[in-house]
C-alpha cells in the first residue's frame, strides 16, 4: 500500500491536471465559440472537468473502489467532494486575502495545493478504499 501511494498520487495529480485542461477548454469554447454566459460556461467546464477526473480516477488512478457496484452514488460522492473542495478554496482565499492581506494570486496557488490534498485525501479514504461499502446487506429469505 505505502509503496503504491507515490505512484497513485502522481497519477491523481496528472488526472487532475487533465481535468483542469478539459474544464478550462470547455469554459473557453463555451464563451468564445458558443456565446454562452460566464456562469453557464463555468458550470459546463466544471461538469466536464468532473467527468474527466472521475473517469480517470476509476480507470487509471485508483485500484480500490468502495462503491464500485453503485457507480451513480460513487460519481455523486466524487462531485460532492469536489464541491466541498471548492469551499476549501474559498475559505483559504478569504483568510489569505481578507484577513492576512496577501496577494490573491499567491493565495490561489496555496489554495490549489490545500484543495488538491483535501480532494485526494477525502476521495481516497471514502470512495477509493476497500469495498467495505460496496455491497448491500444480505437479507434473509
Amino acid at each position: 500500500m505505502t509503496r503504491r501511494l507515490p505512484a497513485e498520487l502522481l497519477r491523481y495529480f496528472l488526472a487532475s491536471l487533465l481535468a483542469l485542461i478539459a474544464d478550462t477548454a470547455t469554459l473557453s469554447a463555451s464563451l468564445r465559440l458558443f456565446g454562452l454566459s460566464l456562469a453557464w460556461s463555468a458550470t459546463l467546464g466544471f461538469v466536464v472537468g468532473a467527468v474527466v477526473a472521475y473517469w480517470l480516477s476509476i480507470r487509471w488512478v485508483f485500484r480500490e473502489r468502495a462503491f464500485a457496484r453503485v457507480p451513480a452514488l460513487e460519481f455523486l460522492g466524487f462531485v460532492a467532494i469536489g464541491i466541498a473542495g471548492l469551499g476549501v478554496t474559498q475559505a483559504v482565499l478569504w483568510v489569505g486575502v481578507t484577513e492576512l492581506h496577501l496577494l490573491p494570486e499567491a493565495v490561489k496557488l496555496a489554495a490549489a495545493v490545500v484543495t488538491f490534498a483535501f480532494n485526494y485525501g477525502v476521495r481516497r479514504s471514502l470512495l477509493f478504499a476497500r469495498r467495505r461499502f460496496a455491497t448491500a446487506p444480505e437479507t434473509a429469505a
